[in-house]
Formats: structure tokens, C-alpha cells, sequence
């Protein structure tokens, strides 16, 4: 249970704080009656191998995530280096996110990006409220084969894309 006895923390410095953590970018896509939906989050991780489950983080002022939980399912579209565009593109509200996005259907018809690091074909496990957030946990179904695993990640760390650097590693 938390404590109330805790000094209140400032938004802006703890997401300045949290800023600190390098993340990977994703974007959560589905397609219902009216196309294909999506949206960048960076809050994704993997839960659990056994079952298989992966868990993403949305704002729930979302007005996309309602229409991706209507169709119980979801893609995981983890983004590839050069894909700092299209993670724009799809953080941006009242537009159209998925003008020029190359993109297929999972098994499922979940639209699936092309030229990603990797994705993954969820369907919705549970749902939890976190405060200003809920955290969605996706069992996987079906995921990018291994021949699609071929680029490097695209990161966010300290309010910026950034990429991986090769380091020399010495043996001792």
C-alpha cells in the first residue's frame, strides 16, 4: 500500500529523472472496422516466458489504446534504428499515422511495419489501472521470424532518439 507520508514528487523531475533509463521504441498497433490504429510507447517489456506474455504501459486519456482493447488483440512493433520518423509520426494525435507505413497483417490482422527490429502478435491477458496509466499484458501468439532480426534498435534515452555504439570488449 503506499504511504502518504512520502514528500510529494514533481512530475517534471521525475520524468527527468526516469529520462535517465534508455528505453526501446515500439509501436502498439490493431485494426478494427474503421483501419489500421497505433501509437508509440516506449513502456514495453517482457513478463513472462511461460506463458508467453509481453506488457506495455498507456496513458489512459489514450483515445487509441479503447479501440485496440475492442479488438482484444495488439502488435508489438519494436522500432529499428532509422525509424525515428515513424516514431513521430505515430506519437502524433489527429493525424493520419499510418499515411506512407508500409505495413502487413499478422495472422491475427494486426498491422505488422515493415522493416522493424522485430514484432509480436498479442492478444489481450489482463489489464491493470496504475494511476495516470493502465498496464496492458499481452499474451504472445505469433512473432517475427528469425530471418527479420536484422537491425539494430532505435532508443530513447534523456528526452532523445539515440542508437547503440559499438564498445571494445577485452578479455582479462
Amino acid at each position: 500500500m503506499p504511504s502518504e507520508q512520502h514528500p510529494a514528487i514533481d512530475a517534471r523531475t521525475l520524468r527527468d529523472t526516469l529520462g535517465h533509463y534508455a528505453s526501446g521504441v515500439t509501436v502498439i498497433s490493431g485494426h478494427d472496422a474503421d483501419g489500421p490504429i497505433g501509437f508509440t510507447c516506449q513502456s514495453f517489456y517482457s513478463v513472462s516466458m511461460d506463458p508467453p506474455l509481453v506488457s506495455f504501459s498507456v496513458m489512459t486519456s489514450s483515445t487509441t489504446y479503447p479501440r485496440i482493447r475492442e479488438t482484444g488483440s495488439f502488435a508489438v512493433n519494436v522500432l529499428a534504428h532509422d525509424q525515428h520518423e515513424l516514431s513521430s509520426q505515430f506519437a502524433q494525435k489527429g493525424t493520419d499515422k499510418w499515411a506512407g507505413v508500409d505495413w502487413h497483417e499478422s495472422a491475427a490482422g494486426n498491422p505488422v511495419i515493415h522493416d522493424t527490429l522485430m514484432w509480436l502478435d498479442c492478444e489481450i491477458w489482463a489489464e491493470h489501472e496504475a494511476g495516470d496509466h493502465l498496464v496492458v499484458i499481452g499474451r504472445v501468439r505469433e512473432l517475427s521470424p528469425a530471418e527479420w532480426h536484422q537491425s539494430e534498435p532505435l532508443l530513447f534515452f534523456k528526452g532523445a532518439y539515440r542508437h547503440l555504439r559499438e564498445t571494445n570488449v577485452f578479455a582479462s
